[in-house]
């Protein structure tokens, strides 16, 4: 079973923590983290693009000139797609873009992430974080201390308000709540950091199901 070091906030080591072979040993499976990767990007699109169809544009009730006569092609409208100012032909309408994405596979593509970023030693784990206060320049010498460089994912729990509060300034840091951790934000970042407590033990339903909700 692989495992990891447990730092102090401040970069000193008090044990070994062990990473859960099913989440994160498993043997990276880039096809179903691309699937479900495009599902997360396809669900946070809105879908309100539109265009008018030659029905929906105003004007152009007139016919512009005569059937017959003028050596010009007919023409019943000036609002077809073909005139300048007429209708879109074939153009965006509001869509859903969400895709339907089985649990299992979410699952399988986070694991998938999980495991690669550990192999590679990119994930950290924190004994707790303290701040007494909320405050960035404790935050950046706290990533100073515990060797976390590039683009960080931190994963707070539910009583880490000052340390997220310490964070969320950083640009280089990415704050997300254990309940909301995802495959794409894993890929997005370079290292991953979590407390004892959110360190995962199994990817939950509860992760599965909030990114089914973001589709």
């Amino acid at each position: 079973m692989m495992s990891v070091t447990i730092q102090t906030q401040a970069g000193k080591s008090t044990g070994e923590a062990e990473l859960v072979e099913t989440v994160f040993g498993v043997e990276p499976n880039m096809a179903v983290m691309h699937q479900v990767v495009t599902a997360q990007l396809a669900a946070k699109r809105a879908g309100t693009h539109s265009t008018k169809t030659r029905s929906e544009v105003s004007g152009g009730g007139a016919k512009p000139w005569r059937q017959k006569g003028t050596g010009r092609s007919r023409a019943g409208t000036t609002r077809a797609p073909g005139w300048v100012g007429g209708g879109i032909a074939h153009g965006p309408k509001p869509r859903d873009y969400s895709q339907k994405t089985p649990k299992k596979m979410i699952k399988l593509a986070l694991a998938s992430a999980l495991s690669d970023r550990a192999a590679d030693g990119n994930v950290i784990v924190v004994d707790k974080w303290d701040f007494e206060t909320p405050k960035t320049a404790d935050a950046k010498a706290a990533l100073s201390a515990i060797g976390a460089e590039g683009k960080v994912l931190i994963v707070f729990g539910d009583d880490d308000t000052n340390a997220w509060k310490s964070f969320r300034n950083l640009t280089n840091v990415h704050c997300l709540h254990q309940g909301e951790l995802n495959t794409y934000d894993v890929l997005n970042n370079d290292v991953v950091v979590f407390t004892e407590e959110t360190l995962p033990t199994g990817v939950s339903n509860a992760a599965a199901a909030s990114t089914e909700e973001e589709e």
